[in-house]
This record gives structure tokens, sequence and C-alpha cells, in this order.
């Protein structure tokens, strides 16, 4: 299956190592939004509690960009397993893009244009993952 020029295998593996630059930069986000002057104003618990959330998070982007950037075939070889886990991954992916425009309040978001450079970034890696698992997904689908 092509897509502009690009096979599902390699519009996976791409995605993939774009999940992975996402988790290195994602390193940076707590010194740019200052989530530790933020966090001293909360209990230790929910401190503790939204590190541990957060680390998950990072924890998944980066093993769905292993995945992705080493197994890329295995992901879109129409078996049952491929299509429920790049259909998850859509998910996933679907999920965070709409949080981003239906949940988050932009009051507070960070100005400037490198900010807003940034943000436009990420929604469009954001929706590009999204497209991608979900052509993978229906890919494997249609081979069932």
């Amino acid at each position: 299956m092509k897509t502009i020029g690009f096979s599902i295998q390699q519009l996976i593996w791409f995605a993939g190592l774009a999940q992975v630059g996402l988790v290195v930069g994602s390193l940076a986000i707590p010194r740019v939004l200052n989530w530790r002057p933020e966090l001293l104003k909360v209990q230790p618990l929910i401190k503790q509690m939204f590190w541990t959330y957060a680390a998950y998070i990072l924890v998944i982007n980066l093993c769905f960009g292993l995945l992705s950037a080493l197994a890329f075939n295995d992901l879109v070889n129409g078996t049952r397993l491929a299509t429920l886990l790049t259909g998850f991954i859509a998910v996933y992916w679907i999920s965070r893009v709409l949080i981003q425009f239906l949940y988050f309040d932009r009051t507070n978001f960070p100005t400037g244009k490198l900010h807003k450079l940034a943000e436009a970034v990420l929604i469009i890696l954001f929706v590009f993952l999204s497209v991608v698992y979900s052509r993978a997904c229906y890919f494997n689908y249609m081979q069932l």
C-alpha cells in the first residue's frame, strides 16, 4: 500500500522515529512549562501522581516509537494482533489531538513565536501519527 510515494511500512518506520524524537523533546517540557514551581503548590500525593502519569506517557510514547521503528513490517502483516495494535495506537494519537483542542485550557499556554511554532509542529506530528496508524489499522483490517 502506497501513500504519496511511501509504503505504509516506511510511514510506520518514520512514525517510530518521530515518536522517539518526541520523547527526547518531551524531556524539556517540565522546564519550558515550569512544572516544578507549579507542583510545589499541590499536595505530595498529587505531585507524585502527576510525575507518575507523565512518566507513563513518556514510556508509552517511547515503546510505540521503538516498536514502530524496529517492527514496522510486523505492524502491517494483516493479523488480528497487528490490526488491534495499530488501532490502539491510532486511538491513542487521535485522543491526543482531541485533547489538544477540546480539553486544554489555552489561557495559560506559553506565548511567543517559538512556542507557537513548537505547538504547531506537535499538532502536525500528532495528526500525522493519527493518520499513519489509522491507515495501518485499515490496511490490516482489509487483510483479515
